[in-house]
């Protein structure tokens, strides 16, 4: 398992950090330029990676204040998971770290494990930004 994480401190409280991550209409503003055709409900997101793949995603998982897990929705060429997890600092500071895990080869790793990491970076620091 190849594990990709990034971890960011935000001046604002856990719960608002929670309620804009909790949905996925807000993560478009988390992607980098990259990322097309963007689409989404609260629980879903599908969008393209230029030059890659389609891909849909899912939350499958919410607990509140804490964690957010978010899953394939469609089958893929590894399996990933991606997990949002907020802790709660005082003085209205919360840490996020965002982890993403995927079930990659030797080949795959070395030719994804570098993308998979700057977008794991790109989303922690596109969160500071817009938070």
């Amino acid at each position: 398992m190849s594990i990709f994480e990034s971890k960011v401190e935000l001046d604002k409280p856990v719960a608002e950090v929670f309620a804009f991550l909790s949905d996925f209409n807000n993560h478009k503003q988390l992607m980098p330029d990259t990322i097309t055709n963007w689409s989404s409900t609260t629980d879903e997101a599908r969008f393209s990676v230029q030059n890659m793949a389609k891909l849909s995603l899912k939350i499958s998982n919410r607990i509140e204040n804490e964690t957010i897990i978010i899953i394939p929705d469609d089958k893929v060429p590894f399996n990933v998971e991606m997990r949002w997890v907020l802790a709660d600092l005082g003085n209205n500071t919360t840490e996020v770290i965002f982890t993403v895990m995927a079930e990659l080869n030797m080949m795959m790793k070395m030719m994804a494990g570098g993308p998979l990491q700057s977008l794991v970076n790109y989303q922690t620091e596109a969160l500071k930004k817009v938070l």
